[in-house]
């Protein structure tokens, strides 16, 4: 399914699959017009394809499929920090360009008809499509893409405003022109931020705030509507049956669903049982152990429910402990190094997971932006000039979490993480951690109760280092605002990034973001060294440049222990219900469901359930 940028507004996922160069020849010597972009490279179709390989464009549209959503949502509004909204929002939204699943950076003109820009990179112009409208008619202008731009920069979240500090000015040059100026030059990935912008109805906001949270939905640019909104309890979208871009390359194929209703749930488990009840129609589980163990039933033994593994090529961000580096104890590495020695990873694995997990050792794991081994020399001549900076072993060794033998009898890294401890002022007294006449203690802060579960060795071993250790379960509206407010100790995180990895950084990591309410530097980072690193992927001029600069800043992230990593699968574990057809062509970074499957009602007929 075609990702806009309104799906990151909405998901903060899909958001910079989008990367931009030249695909068509220049109109002059100076001006390059063309269809579709791609930051590095040229992009994997040619003006001209049909539809994408793994799209049918024969599939069959209809029917009605459930799904099921963790927590709630009170609010559809993705702009601002206030509120949470549905992450499946992006369903409704379009942008000037969007992506494929065959590719990590490329773009194709969806609602813009095609783009302009000079050599130096100074700006890009969109001619929009003159039957690009939203779902009730009106016509799609510049004018919304202004006011979706504006409303970004003036009410949008801290993440989210982050991506266009390099958009200098927009401008309007007629209904279907716009044109974006940049601070840069001789840069792609500005263009590539505005290529991915989605518009906002600026005719339908006139009279109202879009500054606040409502529950009103608002027309739809995109492929479907929200039809019925249940807050908290369900939301449902219907597919646009006249939706203007239907016939284009990029969508043939795809959007076969006429309705996809999400339910929620505030509990796991009762949400895996509606699944097997036939209440939900397809899963991605993301439990190893609700996978070993909670599909042992007849209906997978029958051939009605489908299990299925196929690879995960798209490349993982991050998931870690991420440790509050504002607040004492976390403002010493010595103590952030004692609780990665107190995270026995392969005990969890072999007693927990389920033997299904690798151990994380990189900020881009299952990429080619992550280090491996040793530092490389051109790595190295990019962190020479910071060595009085930065730990002296990044300049030599590889980056290694602690690694037990996965007994659980991890005395020799509880040991360690005493001593790291005591190097730092805390002393074991009686069986507690002390300092200054109090005990250390500490909270992990959950938003899913799995976590406790997955997590408890961790805690008994920072029991067993006299911690005073423990969890804190909240449910997703308030987690949201403690996380938003850097109100916590230790929390669980996955930070996706966008191939290849650029500006979403300096929300992440960088110093500037650290203290802003709302942003996605959770851990607090404050380094002068991975600021400049940031600026220098940013800026790159080549895929290889950025490659070392990202595997520089990588080695700078790893070894001052702002995190503790935890594991990523190399698997979609996916479950459902043999009612779909697929294409035969899977995308090669997604496994394209809902976007590309249908109902096959050949199979359908044959399910014993009551739909």
């Amino acid at each position: 399914m075609k990702k806009p940028l309104i799906s990151v507004l909405k998901s903060s996922q899909a958001m910079l699959t989008l990367a931009i160069c030249i695909l068509a020849a220049p109109v002059s010597a100076e001006i390059t017009k063309t269809w579709a972009l791609a930051e590095f490279g040229e992009p994997l179709y040619q003006d001209g394809i049909e539809h994408f390989p793994y799209a049918d464009p024969e599939a069959p549209k209809g029917g009605s499929i459930v799904l099921g959503a963790f927590g709630s949502y009170d609010s559809l509004n993705s702009y601002i920090l206030k509120g949470e909204w549905p992450r499946s929002i992006g369903l409704i939204g379009d942008s000037l360009m969007s992506s494929s699943d065959d590719e990590l950076s490329s773009a194709y003109a969806s609602i813009a008809e095609f783009a302009e820009y000079p050599e130096d990179k100074s700006w890009i112009k969109f001619t929009l499509r003159k039957e690009a409208r939203f779902n009730d008619g009106t016509p799609i202008t510049a004018a919304d893409f202004e006011f979706s731009f504006h409303t970004i920069r003036e009410h949008g979240r801290p993440f989210l405003r982050s991506f266009y500090e390099e958009i200098e000015s927009i401008e309007v040059l007629s209904d279907h022109e716009i044109k974006y100026n940049f601070t840069t030059v001789d840069s792609m990935k500005p263009l590539l931020l505005a290529a991915g912008l989605s518009p906002a109805p600026s005719k339908y906001w006139a009279d109202k705030d879009i500054s606040k949270t409502y529950l009103t939905p608002a027309p739809s640019a995109g492929p479907y509507y929200i039809s019925k909104v249940e807050a908290g309890r369900s939301i449902t979208y219907k597919r646009v049956e006249d939706y203007w871009g239907k016939d284009l390359p990029i969508n043939k194929g795809l959007h076969n669903f006429d309705t996809i209703r999400y339910d929620y749930y505030r509990d796991l488990e009762v949400m895996v049982e509606a699944f097997k009840a036939g209440d939900i129609d397809f899963r991605s589980e993301n439990s190893s152990k609700r996978w070993a163990t909670a599909y042992k039933i007849d209906e997978v033994g029958n051939n009605e429910i489908i299990l299925d593994t196929p690879i995960d090529n798209k490349p993982k961000g991050i998931q870690a402990f991420f440790m509050n580096l504002r607040r004492s104890p976390f403002d010493d590495q010595r103590v952030r190094q004692a609780f990665e020695n107190l995270y026995d990873f392969e005990a969890t694995r072999r007693t927990i997971l389920y033997n299904q997990y690798e151990r994380i050792n990189s900020f881009f794991p299952n990429s080619d932006y992550g280090v491996e081994g040793e530092p490389k020399a051109d790595e190295l001549a990019v962190l020479e000039p910071y060595r009085d900076q930065l730990p002296a072993e990044l300049f030599t060794d590889a980056y290694l979490s602690p690694v037990t033998d996965g007994s659980g009898r991890n005395r020799k890294q509880v040991r360690e993480a005493i001593r790291l401890f005591k190097a730092a002022g805390w002393n074991f007294e009686n069986g507690k951690l002390m300092k200054d006449g109090k005990q250390m203690r500490v909270e992990i802060l959950l938003r899913q109760p799995d976590g406790q579960r997955v997590n408890a060795i961790f805690v008994q071993n920072m029991k067993k280092a006299g911690i005073d250790a423990s969890f804190r379960v909240v449910d997703s509206a308030q987690y949201q605002v403690r996380v938003d407010d850097f109100d916590f100790e230790i929390i669980i995180v996955f930070l996706n990034f966008f191939p290849p990895p650029g500006a979403e950084l300096r929300s992440y990591y960088g110093s500037a973001a650290a203290d802003e309410r709302g942003s996605a530097n959770m851990a607090g980072i404050k380094n002068p060294v991975v600021d400049e690193l940031i600026e220098k992927i940013v800026a790159a001029e080549s895929l290889d440049q950025l490659k070392v600069y990202s595997r520089a800043l990588d080695r700078v992230l790893l070894w001052n222990n702002y995190v503790i990593p935890q594991f990523f699968n190399r698997n979609h574990r996916l479950a459902y219900w043999n009612r779909f057809g697929k294409p035969e062509t899977m995308p090669r970074y997604s496994h394209g469901f809902p976007g590309s499957w249908w109902i096959d009602t050949s199979l359908d007929s044959k399910l014993t359930l009551d739909r």
